[in-house]
């Protein structure tokens, strides 16, 4: 897959250390992934939630953070549409939000 926006992770993670590693990981093992359903998705990541409009929620460092991305499955690109703490996506959208 591929993912844009990965300013907004580098940005993220440089105000919140503690999450570089698994942001970084997640950057990598995504990037190595070729999803054409959201099952694929959920497939490689056990706690993800798929949701509608081909977006998903990713858990980081746990339940700390939370990462919400949009998928095009058939052209293989993954959009970052938000990443912020647990209490920060409780205030947000996950089906709309268009932080980045």
């Amino acid at each position: 897959m591929n993912i844009y926006n990965r300013s907004s992770l580098i940005s993220f993670y440089k105000r919140h250390a503690d999450c570089k590693e698994t942001l970084e990981k997640w950057y990598h093992d995504v990037g190595t992934k070729s999803w054409i359903k959201p099952a694929d998705v959920t497939r490689d990541f056990n706690t993800v939630r798929t949701l509608k409009n081909n977006r998903a929620v990713f858990k980081i460092n746990g339940n700390d953070y939370r990462l919400i991305v949009e998928i095009n499955y058939p052209k293989g690109w993954v959009f970052i549409k938000f990443i912020g703490t647990h209490a920060e996506y409780d205030q947000v959208d996950a089906a709309t939000v268009e932080l980045f």
